[in-house]
């Protein structure tokens, strides 16, 4: 299971709320292949060198969105963060879209002290069909994705 801090999920939404506000719209996370689909608030939980999640605001060119990394998925801190990706991710890279307003409903209807999951469908994957995802009440840090060399 992909686990991520609540208040670095919010952090993330409302970093892509700002950026499409600025920059005239959301962007979609498919790359121009599905255009219109998921240009939406939202987030991209993004598997690739590492799996965190990503603000969906359009940017400026050279602008780098607002990332979180999942728990013991972050290759900053993590050594074994591919074995991690591996059995809760794939080995293959790909993006899933979160609608931040349904994240957001759900985060708000919770009692405190509970702790929110949120199950999404790849449809990308068949051995990993569906991919769990866990909001947690611990915090840690956001940072831009770690470029490829």
């Amino acid at each position: 299971m992909l686990s991520f801090p609540l208040t670095s999920v919010r952090e993330v939404i409302a970093r892509g709320r700002t950026d499409a506000e600025a920059n005239d719209g959301f962007r979609s996370p498919y790359y121009g292949l599905r255009p219109g689909k998921d240009e939406k608030p939202g987030l991209c939980l993004v598997g690739d060198h590492g799996v965190y999640l990503m603000s969906n605001g359009k940017l400026l060119d050279g602008a780098k969105p607002l990332v979180a990394y999942a728990e013991k998925c972050d290759p900053s801190t993590n050594d074994d963060w591919f074995d991690v990706k591996r059995r809760t991710f794939g080995g293959d890279d790909g993006v899933d879209f979160i609608d931040a307003e349904q994240l957001e409903v759900m985060m708000a209807g919770l009692p405190r002290g509970d702790i929110p999951s949120h199950r999404i469908s790849s449809g990308i994957d068949a051995a990993h069909a569906y991919r769990e995802v866990l909001i947690t009440e611990t915090p840690a840090p956001s940072r831009p994705p770690i470029p490829e060399s």
